[in-house]
């Protein structure tokens, strides 16, 4: 799949790019997979905004994905390639032997006719999910857990990746995409290859109205607040902030660490991401 590029025909046009969704092979959802998202614009039961800049946007037919992949032992084929508009990276419609239907995340390769397979026994092939104890050592890896039976959570959007670069006991190595490395239990399952449309981190946006089209209202700097609103709020005319960056609730907002430091998780971390 390739970038569409448009005719400067207006200023937002010029510099804009798009899909041109060559790999989708349908434009119809599977309905029994599908279901509605209810929005809520950012706010809570009572009505209080709790989630800033959300609201609006095109509706959302939301796809059921099987992110535990534990149909073991039972083939399947996949019939479709599909657009996922709550997704980054593509879909695919898969066929089980036995007479059911899943989505799964479409892997970097996949084509229609294509055969995976999930357990123990798959063949270490792009697309087939099984637990880190069956996969060599520095395959390249997506879709992976951080509990076993709990299903996919790292490395699941477009052109993510992750790399198993060892196992120690009950442990196994991996290399996460954003650089840091940490240990997985070995019974964890993930997903051989890696996730398709990479292509997407090279979208330019091109207009204001096309952000709005997928639900994200616009930001207000502080700087132009009044002081009631905000803590760089005030001040005749542009005027430097006078203090360190901070949040709308004073937090610190640049290169203030938040992760807690007793968090539980820390021993599974061997070293953290670079910055």
């Amino acid at each position: 799949m390739s970038l569409k590029v448009y005719k400067p025909i207006t200023p937002s046009r010029r510099f804009m790019t798009g899909f041109d969704f060559s790999d989708i092979t349908t434009d119809k959802p599977h309905k029994p997979l599908c279901e509605w998202l209810k929005t809520t614009a950012g706010r809570n039961h009572h009505g209080q905004v709790t989630l800033r800049h959300r609201g609006g946007g095109s509706r959302r037919l939301y796809r059921v994905i099987d992110f535990k992949r534990n149909k073991d032992g039972i083939p399947g084929t996949v019939a479709t390639i599909e657009y996922d508009p709550n997704r980054t990276s593509r879909i695919a419609l898969v066929n089980y032997r036995d007479g059911e239907k899943r989505y799964i995340l479409a892997h970097e390769g996949i084509k229609v006719g294509d055969v995976i397979e999930s357990g123990i026994h798959a063949d270490i092939l792009p697309g087939n999910c099984l637990p880190l104890r069956n996969i060599p050592l520095g395959s390249t890896i997506h879709h992976i857990e951080l509990h076993p039976g709990k299903g996919g959570q790292v490395a699941r959007s477009a052109g993510a990746a992750a790399q198993l670069v060892g196992k120690e006991g009950k442990y196994a190595k991996i290399n996460m995409p954003s650089g840091e490395m940490r240990m997985v239990l070995i019974d964890c399952r993930a997903v051989i290859g890696k996730i398709g449309n990479s292509d997407h981190m090279n979208v330019t946006i091109g207009k204001a109205g096309r952000t709005r089209w997928k639900g994200i209202r616009p930001f207000v700097r502080g700087s132009v607040m009044n002081p009631c609103d905000h803590p760089h709020g005030g001040g005749e005319a542009k005027t430097s902030r006078g203090r360190t960056p901070v949040s709308l609730w004073g937090k610190p907002a640049q290169g203030y660490k938040t992760r807690k430091k007793k968090n539980l998780t820390n021993r599974l971390i061997i070293s953290r991401r670079k910055k």
